[in-house]
């Protein structure tokens, strides 16, 4: 897709703004309703759906369709990502009614953060054709290590902060308690964090982690900056409310590590064999129609066989809770 300088500008402007408005929105610190969260992440969904129709209206059906593949890839993808965020939200200990704050911003850095892995990915694939392979074989590594951990069944119960987080604490100090919205206060006459600016830093600069298989994963799907990094923008700029709609949830998504690891090994299948052929192979190429189907029906048997699983087990665990309150009094009286 032959995108201007123009409609590079107006794009960013237009997505500047859209996160001006969730600034506005989100301005003062409440608790977030389900129904609030249910509202907004329908509208960002809307605005996602509505732009890659744009595409297809003033673009072609091609770009349309990488489009919502990469979307739908890339949301998927940020849902697991959600996991991470609780255990941050969680080591921090922060207030339920400043974690909207804390997301807004956490996101914010992750957005501009993915701009540049972007910009870097697009330009060593436009000069070195053979990066597919290393994309392509990441991804099948990727998708072989998430089974490996789901089929451990060991929970991440904890999150440790990365080396740059701790390097930023040690030079500027960190407040012993949070300070209302505040970033930084005055301690003892030296500027130091408050604890909102540690775990909003925290929130962004994980997600570099997650951009290391998700961007080769949209790449795999379209070779478009444009369409990568508005699908990507889209994705993020939804996480915020997402978090609080489906994070009561996301323990019965059992079968979430699976999906996503169909996805990224067959992310990584269709790029070894665009390298391929891009190296004069003739092998068969994955049609983004193909794509798009492949990615929605995973996600849609995996969201099926989870909510089953996860009913199962709340069962399971019902029938055995009355048994243990009976066996308790009888080790009461033997005792």
């Amino acid at each position: 897709m032959d995108v201007s300088m123009t409609l590079w500008v107006l794009t960013i402007l237009g997505l500047v703004a859209l996160i001006g408005a969730d600034f506005v929105i989100g301005r003062k610190p409440h608790d977030v309703s389900v129904k609030e969260a249910g509202i907004w992440t329908v509208v960002w969904i809307v605005l996602a759906a509505l732009f890659g129709l744009g595409l297809l209206l003033f673009g072609n059906s091609q770009a349309s369709g990488e489009f919502f593949a990469g979307y739908i890839t890339e949301k998927s993808l940020s849902v697991d990502n959600l996991f991470v965020f609780v255990l941050i939200m969680a080591k921090f200990s922060v207030p339920s009614h400043l974690q909207q704050r804390v997301l807004l911003v956490g996101v914010l850095i992750a957005l501009v953060l993915r701009a540049i892995f972007i910009a870097a990915g697009a330009a060593i694939i436009a000069s070195f054709s053979w990066v597919f392979y290393i994309f392509g074989a990441f991804l099948i590594y990727t998708a072989w290590k998430l089974i490996q951990e789901a089929r451990s069944d060991e929970d991440e119960e904890d999150w440790e902060e990365n080396r740059l987080l701790k390097t930023v604490e040690k030079k500027f100090g960190v407040a012993d308690r949070y300070h209302g919205t505040k970033l930084f206060i005055r301690n003892n006459g030296k500027r130091v964090l408050t604890p909102l600016m540690v775990v909003m830093l925290a929130i962004g600069t994980t997600d570099i982690l997650f951009a290391l298989d998700s961007i080769p994963a949209i790449f795999g799907l379209t070779q478009d900056p444009y369409i990568v990094f508005t699908a990507n923008a889209f994705a993020l700029m939804g996480l915020r409310q997402l978090y609080f709609l489906i994070g009561g949830l996301l323990k019965k998504l059992v079968h979430l590590s699976y999906g996503l690891s169909v996805i990224l090994g067959f992310i990584g299948v269709k790029l070894v064999l665009h390298a391929l052929h891009e190296s004069g192979v003739h092998v068969p190429e994955i049609s983004i129609p193909f794509s798009l189907a492949v990615i929605g029906g995973v996600l849609v048997v995996t969201t099926i066989t989870s909510l089953i699983a996860s009913k199962k087990q709340a069962r399971r665990a019902e029938a055995e809770a009355p048994a243990d309150a009976e066996d308790t009094p009888k080790d009461s009286v033997e005792a």
